[in-house]
């Protein structure tokens, strides 16, 4: 069975381009979403493998959408892709379940690899 993963973003051509990279390494790509409220409907119809979840959405923050998963009791690993890099951000991603942290721009081999990572530990 592959490997699946939901792309959330609120810029399509972020997300044509994480699909592409993703489905280039073999990965399946079952959805994306361009909002908060659309990435909590597909995570649960869905149920991805892993999600990529930008930080900064028209809704609600990539935050919001780790602490409802948590309260939610959704598992599901995470890659928090986003522009904003402080370090108070990072932690609490990390806090509330993130996999992983990358900061835009970042090198498709660095995607990559933190997908790997994380299907690993799945």
């Amino acid at each position: 069975m592959k490997q699946t993963v939901l792309v959330i973003d609120d810029s399509a051509y972020t997300r044509m381009t994480l699909i592409k990279a993703i489905e280039g390494a073999g990965y399946q790509v079952i959805g994306e979403a361009k909002n908060g409220e659309e990435a909590l409907d597909k995570i649960i119809t869905l149920r991805p493998e892993v999600i990529t979840l930008d930080n900064i959405l028209p809704d609600m923050t990539g935050l919001q959408i780790l602490k409802t998963l948590k309260n939610e009791g959704i598992r599901v690993g995470v890659i928090m892709i986003s522009a904003v890099g402080q370090q108070s951000a990072i932690e609490e991603a990390m806090s509330l379940g993130a996999n992983a942290y990358l900061i835009k721009p970042y090198s498709k081999e660095k995607l990559l690899n933190e997908l790997k990572l994380v299907f690993k530990n799945a």
